[in-house]
């Protein structure tokens, strides 16, 4: 097994808790991250476990050679994870700043363990679902059940153009192609595994001072139902199947410990869902949020008929993966999102 691992974007949300299942199961862990000062954040946020882990500095990962000092560990790794890839429409002037930063980080990644990494077996890529629907065909009669055999069909030249959210998802298919053609040509030591998972959920292992700062997933959540009125239409995203943060980091843990996950492709969601159940959920749980949050029709589903899911039963049966409930998720959210309302604003009296 394992024993040293270099993880890039530890700092972030699903990072953090790959980087608390490692901490948790005795690993060593090297966090690549841009500055030091998300360095030291990690080791405030992890302060019991900060013997165990170590910072290394990678301030532009597109750059040439961004991490060839990074990859050669002492002692050296036996596994890389790589998470590194920003996900937010804010402050972003062009879809290249999606589209070059997932794809041009990943390969600098991969060539930097391929030249430099002799002793790593295994790279384990955070991708997203967004590289496997078909976002122009949301509805079909049957509803059409995805795979890990399916590829979103979006094009580079409508990436480039298109609107944010679709070079966004262009950036995780780019990113996740590119990957498996650089195993495929260079042929390196070391097998890959990718991750997709979908809309993602959970509370929060690395801390922040505002909700201004929550992951997207989670700022969506935030915005349509916690911070919203109990009259507003119930809302809708093209997202219909989630994942808990605490499963999808337990899959990434698999990945690692399970010899036959080598050079597979993994969806990681737990089921589909709806907003409607979200509400009734927060609504029923939540008494405070009975006037920010939408009623719509309580008990019934907000999805359209026709709607796609995704089949998960390759992670549950090579990885040995179980998935919380929907109720649990939200629970868990909730507390910790309306926790930080509170200290925010206590900070601010």
């Amino acid at each position: 097994m394992a024993r040293r691992v270099l993880l890039t974007g530890g700092n972030g949300f699903i990072g953090s808790h790959i980087l608390a299942q490692l901490l948790d199961h005795g690993f060593s862990v090297c966090c690549a991250v841009r500055t030091q000062e998300k360095g030291d954040k990690i080791l405030r946020d992890f302060a019991a476990q900060q013997s165990q882990i170590a910072i290394t500095i990678v301030p532009d990962i597109v750059a040439p050679e961004a991490y060839y000092a990074a990859v050669q560990g002492t002692p050296p790794f036996d596994t890389v994870y790589h998470t590194a890839s920003p996900f937010t429409y804010q402050n972003v002037g062009s879809n290249l700043q999606f589209l070059e930063p997932a794809t041009k980080g990943t390969l600098n990644l991969l060539k930097a363990v391929k030249d430099k990494a002799p002793s790593v077996r295994r790279v384990i890529w955070t991708g997203s679902c967004a590289s496997v629907v078909d976002y122009d065909n949301l509805v079909s009669d049957p509803p059409k059940l995805y795979t890990e055999g399916d590829w979103n069909p979006v094009t580079w030249e409508e990436a480039v153009h298109g609107d944010p959210s679709k070079a966004y998802r262009a950036s995780k298919l780019f990113a996740e192609r590119e990957a498996w053609t650089f195993i495929k040509e260079e042929k390196p030591r070391y097998d890959l595994v990718t991750l997709c998972p979908p809309a993602t959920f959970g509370p929060l292992r690395h801390s922040i001072t505002s909700i201004g700062d929550l992951n997207e997933s989670n700022a969506r959540l935030w915005k349509l139902c916690f911070n919203s009125t109990k009259d507003a239409p119930m809302p809708y995203i093209p997202v219909h199947t989630y994942v808990d943060v605490r499963d999808l980091a337990n899959a990434q843990f698999k990945a690692m410990i399970v010899p036959e996950a080598g050079n597979q492709r993994f969806v990681v969601s737990a089921r589909q869902f709806s907003f409607q159940a979200i509400c009734d959920i927060l609504r029923s749980r939540f008494p405070e949020l009975s006037e920010r949050t939408p009623l719509g029709k309580p008990g019934t589903s907000s999805l359209p008929p026709g709607a796609y899911s995704v089949d998960n039963s390759k992670v549950k049966e090579l990885l040995g993966v179980d998935f919380r409930s929907l109720e649990e998720t939200i629970w868990d959210v909730a507390r910790c999102m309306i926790d930080i309302e509170r200290n925010e604003k206590r900070a601010h009296n």
